[in-house]
């Protein structure tokens, strides 16, 4: 359970939690693909989606002045391009600005995540000291400009940029020195279990789940100092 008293500082993830209220971008995307009416299937798409993500994380297409808008083209870009070569999606069954029309689909989900999560984030500001810890491809800075974030994170521990992802736990203990403060009294908040609950709690770090929906099932014994399905719910749990 989570012990207000000893909370004196907030880690927070960025992409899943703050942009789409715990939503893995996958499903995110493919909300987009549905609301488009792209005839694949979500079995194609997920391989067409894990495809994108490792070609992003190899080589250098994203560059630290992309927006968010130019990240969701990109990626939509790479999938598009993957399901016509493996023959899963046929040229003439498509829009010609389909990955852009994705992108800005996905781009106003976002928006809407982020003004929804706003004004609880900037009453939170005045309380706590925050540190962002994210797994990211070296343009967070330019993705929090775009969005009017960044003022709210003025010390970012971005994995592109540290050399280190999540779940490696080495990545956390960054934030946690970033925000000068010991363990016990950090809470890391995060949509995605493994990747930032189990890492923070082994540091000794308090930890809030926004579960919504993940890349694969949950088992049912996953545990945290506190859970919540929506980003709001932090309103009453910290007591803003």
């Amino acid at each position: 359970m989570l012990d207000l008293k000893k909370v004196k500082g907030l880690l927070f993830d960025y992409g899943g939690t703050i942009d789409s209220n715990g939503m893995h971008w996958a499903e995110v995307i493919w909300m987009a693909y549905e609301a488009l009416q792209v005839p694949v299937d979500k079995a194609a798409f997920r391989e067409a989606y894990v495809f994108a993500e490792r070609t992003l994380g190899k080589n250098p297409i994203i560059q630290p002045e992309h927006t968010f808008r130019d990240m969701l083209y990109l990626k939509c870009d790479l999938q598009i391009g993957w399901l016509m070569e493996q023959e899963k999606l046929r040229e003439a069954d498509i829009a010609c600005r389909l990955p852009e029309q994705l992108g800005e689909w996905c781009y106003d989900y976002a928006l809407r995540a982020i003004e929804n999560a706003r004004p609880l984030l900037e009453s939170l500001h005045e309380r706590y000291p925050f540190v962002l810890v994210s797994n990211f491809y070296g343009n967070i800075e330019s993705v929090l400009k775009d969005f009017r974030l960044h003022h709210l994170f003025p010390v970012i521990i971005e994995s592109a940029v540290v050399g280190v992802r999540k779940p490696d736990p080495q990545i956390f203990r960054l934030g946690i020195e970033a925000i000068g403060l010991p363990a016990e009294n950090c809470v890391v908040i995060g949509d995605s279990y493994d990747k930032d609950i189990v890492p923070a709690t082994a540091l000794g770090c308090q930890t809030i789940w926004l579960k919504s929906i993940g890349w694969t099932p949950y088992r049912g014994d996953e545990t945290a100092d506190a859970v919540i399905a929506d980003f709001k719910a932090l309103t009453l749990l910290l007591e803003v």
